[in-house]
C-alpha cells in the first residue's frame, strides 16, 4: 500500500546535537588493544600508536564524541595506573570482561590523543563504584588544570604541560548493577558528594553527568531527579536491543529467521516509548528542559561468534542493525529537545561496532553505513515530517513498516532518511513538501540494502553491504514519490537548483 506524508519545510522543530552521533569505547574485548591501540611497535600503520586506517575510517562518518573508559570497566579502573612510562604501569586482570591481563598501556595520555586525531570531544567516565571522591577529583585537576597544583606537576612530568580541554564527565556507571549494585536513594547522595570535587578549572567547564536508569526502571529516574537534578546537567538511559529476553541465549547475529528479524526492530523501536516515559518524570523536576538524556549505551547484542572469547562480546553486524541503527536514530531526532547525546555500544569489535579488525585488516560495517548517510543530520534543524507509517505484520504483531526523519542543514540543504522495515516488500512513498518551489529543487539518493536479512560484509568479502546510488524518485511540483527497496535504509538530499 502507497504510503503517503507532508513535510512542512519552513517549520523547524530545534537542533539535532551532534552528539547525538556519538560512541562508545570501552576496555573490552578488542575495541581498544587491536581496535584502536597497536602500539608504537606495531607492523599495522599507526601514529603514536593508534590506527591509522580506524582514525581515517571514523573521521569520514564525523565521530563528534567517544565515551571512555567504561562501562563496567569504568568503576574499577584506577587513572594513575594508566600514566607514566608505559613498562612501569600496573598490570591488572579484567575481571568483567574475558579475564585478560590489561597491561594498561592505553591510559589517559592515550585517550585524549586518540580524541585529537579523531578531532571528536572525549567523554570521560569516572570511578564512583571502587574509587574515591579524591581519586576522581583528581583526575580532572590532572586533565584540566592550569597551574601550580600536584597533578598539573604530575601531568607535565608525563609528558604534558597544557591542560586539556574536557567537557564531558561520567559520575560512575551503571552504579544500580556492576558500578555498585546500589539503591537509587543511595547513588543519589554518592552522586551529589563526588560531582562536588568534579570541579571547573580555569576556563574548562565540566558537563556532569549522574548514571541514569537501565531500560524502564523510572523509579530510578524518578528518585534521582527529585534528589540531585539540580546537581547534574545530563543523566544517562541504558537499552540494549535483543531478539528475545534470555540473556543467556540472545539469539544469533547471522543465520536468523524473520521471525528473530521482526522482534529484533520490535525491540529497538521500545526506545520511543523508554525515552518519552523518562522524558515526563524529567519534566515534572525540570520543567524549563535544563538537564539533558544521554542514551550512552545502546545497541544489539547477541549470541558471540562462534569460537570466540565469550567475554569479548564479538559479533557480526547485518542489514538487520542497519536498520536499527536507522530507526533509533530517528527517534532520537524526535526526541531532540531532551538527548543531547547518545553513544552506539561499541565503536569497534565488540557488540553494534561500526568496524572490525582482523590484525591489519579492517572493514566497515553495514550500521558504520548508516552513520555515514545519517551525519548530514548532524547540527541541523529538525522539520517538521508527518508520515502514514504503514505496517508490517509478522503472525499477531506488527510495527510500522516505514520510519523517518528531515532536517535542513546550515546550507540549506534538506534532507531526508527512510528506514524500510519490510523484509520482502517495496514501499512506495509520497512527500507533499510544503513551504518550498518544488520545481526548483534538484533530489539525489543513497541507498543501503542486501541480498538477505542477515546480509552482511566479511575480511573475505568486505563490500556485499554497501551504500549505492538511488534514483527511484520522482519529484512533480511539490509532490516527491520515492519507491522505497526492501530492508533499506535511504537518504535524499534535496537542494536548490544551480
Amino acid at each position: 500500500m502507497p504510503l503517503h506524508g507532508v513535510l512542512n519545510a519552513d517549520s523547524g522543530k530545534g537542533t539535532i546535537n551532534r552528539n547525538i552521533y556519538g560512541h562508545f569505547s570501552e576496555h573490552l574485548g578488542r575495541c581498544i588493544y587491536e581496535g584502536f591501540w597497536v602500539g608504537e611497535d606495531s607492523p599495522i600503520p599507526n601514529t603514536n600508536g593508534i590506527r591509522n586506517d580506524v582514525v581515517k575510517a571514523l573521521k569520514q562518518i564525523r565521530i563528534p564524541v567517544l565515551r571512555w573508559p567504561g562501562g563496567c570497566f569504568a568503576d574499577e579502573y584506577h587513572w594513575k595506573d594508566g600514566i607514566g612510562p608505559k613498562e612501569a604501569r600496573k598490570r591488572m586482570v579484567n575481571t568483567h570482561w574475558g579475564g585478560v591481563v590489561e597491561n594498561n598501556h592505553f591510559g589517559t595520555h592515550e585517550f585524549m590523543e586518540l580524541c585529537r586525531q579523531l578531532g571528536c570531544e572525549p567523554y570521560i567516565n569516572g570511578n564512583l563504584g571502587s574509587g574515591t571522591v579524591q581519586e576522581m577529583s583528581e583526575w580532572v585537576e590532572y586533565l584540566t588544570f592550569d597551574g601550580v597544583s600536584p597533578m598539573a606537576e604530575l601531568r607535565a612530568q608525563n609528558g604534558r604541560k597544557e591542560p586539556w580541554k574536557v567537557t564531558y564527565f561520567g559520575v560512575g556507571n551503571e552504579n544500580w548493577g556492576c558500578g555498585g549494585n546500589m539503591r537509587p536513594e543511595y547513588y543519589a547522595d554518592e552522586y551529589r558528594r563526588y560531582q562536588t570535587y568534579v570541579r571547573n578549572y580555569g576556563d574548562n567547564r565540566i558537563h556532569r553527568i549522574a548514571c541514569g536508569p537501565n531500560s524502564d526502571d523510572y523509579n530510578w529516574m524518578d528518585v534521582l531527579m527529585r534528589e540531585a537534578g539540580r546537581f547534574m546537567d545530563s543523566i544517562t538511559l541504558h537499552y540494549y536491543t535483543l531478539p528475545n529476553d534470555n540473556w543467556q541465549d540472545k539469539g544469533a547475529a547471522t543465520g536468523f529467521d524473520e521471525s528473530a528479524w521482526f522482534a529484533t526492530l520490535r525491540k529497538a523501536l521500545r526506545m520511543d516509548e523508554l525515552i518519552t516515559r523518562h522524558r515526563t518524570i524529567m519534566d515534572k523536576y525540570d520543567p524549563e528542559g535544563r538537564v539533558g538524556l544521554i542514551v550512552d549505551e545502546w545497541g544489539t547484542w547477541y549470541n558471540v561468534e562462534p569460537g570466540t572469547n565469550p567475554g569479548f562480546l564479538y559479533q557480526q553486524n547485518t542489514m538487520r542493525d542497519a536498520l536499527v541503527a536507522g530507526l533509533t536514530l530517528n527517534i532520537f531526532h524526535k526526541h531532540n529537545e531532551r538527548v543531547r547525546m547518545a553513544n552506539i555500544a561499541q565503536t569497534v569489535n565488540v557488540l553494534q561496532a561500526v568496524i572490525l579488525t582482523e590484525g591489519e585488516k579492517m572493514i566497515l560495517t553495514p550500521t558504520y553505513h548508516v552513520f555515514d548517510m545519517y551525519k548530514v543530520h548532524q547540527d541541523a534543524e529538525l522539520l517538521d515530517l508527518s508520515l502514514e507509517t504503514g505496517s508490517y505484520k509478522l503472525e499477531d504483531n506488527e510495527i510500522p513498516a516505514v520510519t523517518a526523519t528531515a532536517s535542513r542543514d546550515a546550507e540549506g540543504k534538506i534532507h531526508l532518511s527512510f528506514c524500510n522495515l519490510q523484509p520482502h516488500a517495496n514501499t512506495q512513498v509520497t512527500i507533499d513538501i510544503r513551504g518550498l518551489a518544488g520545481n526548483s529543487l534538484v533530489v539525489t539518493g543513497t541507498t543501503l540494502t542486501g541480498d538477505s536479512i542477515d546480509a552482511h560484509n566479511t575480511f573475505a568479502q568486505p563490500e556485499v553491504v554497501k551504500p549505492q546510488p538511488f534514483e527511484a524518485f520522482k519529484l512533480d511540483g511539490g509532490k516527491l514519490t520515492v519507491d522505497l527497496p526492501a530492508k533499506s535504509v535511504t537518504t535524499l538530499k534535496l537542494a536548490a537548483r544551480g
